[in-house]
């Protein structure tokens, strides 16, 4: 059987943590795929580590690791455990809110079977699917930062800032990753770009946006430092 690793990076997220768990779980994968869910919890203070715990003991069944870091050192770092952690032949990751359908997954996984492609990329700005309407600024920012990440990974993505990122997983263990924060993005895929005869495809997927009052974290240093990121690793590396 072939093997999805699903990442799960958390950070004080015990208000969704076990709906999103809940939808993964429910989620037939195509293909003959089964899952390997890796969560990391990235030293919650709101209780996050005890619903997971207790969710884990609930459900026996269900292959799940659970890591957790003694300090809070940002999404990229729990990412680089999540990815070290993997087994499964592909990976992909799910945040911990409910901004993106775990059901979708079958989506990415397509150009996979079809024995097209290496990496696929869930653009929130193709195909038609129903996205929340949020932040006009926001919006601006991701295809600013997206056409300046192509312009040095001579790429066409519509959306680098996407959380739903599949990677054969042989292929993203190899890369030697830094970013601790939300520098991941453009990090990953610069590096990603870089690899020979690599195959990157990009899918439409829904949106489901959580305002900043409902949780989400990124802000507007956030973005700085993905200028930062592109200009480092699309110039220096």
């Amino acid at each position: 059987m072939k093997m999805l690793s699903i990442i799960i990076p958390a950070y004080n997220e015990a208000a969704t943590i076990e709906l999103i768990l809940d939808q993964v779980r429910a989620v037939e994968l195509i293909g003959g795929f089964g899952k390997e869910i890796i969560i990391v919890d990235d030293c919650s203070q709101d209780g996050t580590q005890q619903v997971i715990r207790q969710y884990i003991d609930q459900h026996p069944d269900l292959p799940i690791s659970y890591h957790r870091h003694a300090q809070n050192q940002g999404k990229g770092a729990a990412l680089h455990t999540g990815i070290r952690a993997a087994t499964g032949d592909y990976v992909i990751i799910q945040d911990a809110d409910l901004e993106y359908d775990p059901e979708e997954y079958n989506v990415l996984l397509r150009p996979v079977l079809r024995g097209q492609a290496d990496v696929v990329y869930g653009s929130r700005f193709i195909g038609g699917k129903p996205h929340r309407i949020l932040f006009f600024w926001h919006s601006v920012g991701n295809r600013w930062l997206t056409m300046l990440c192509n312009a040095f990974a001579n790429l066409n993505l519509t959306d680098m800032e996407t959380c739903y990122k599949l990677f054969r997983r042989d292929i993203v263990q190899g890369l030697h990753l830094e970013e601790k924060r939300f520098g991941f993005e453009p990090e990953v895929t610069l590096k990603m770009a870089r690899v020979p005869n690599v195959r990157i495809y990009e899918v439409g997927i829904s949106y489901y946006g959580r305002t900043y009052a409902e949780g989400k974290k990124i802000g507007w240093r956030d973005g700085f430092r993905a200028i930062y990121c592109i200009l480092k690793y699309g110039l220096l590396q």
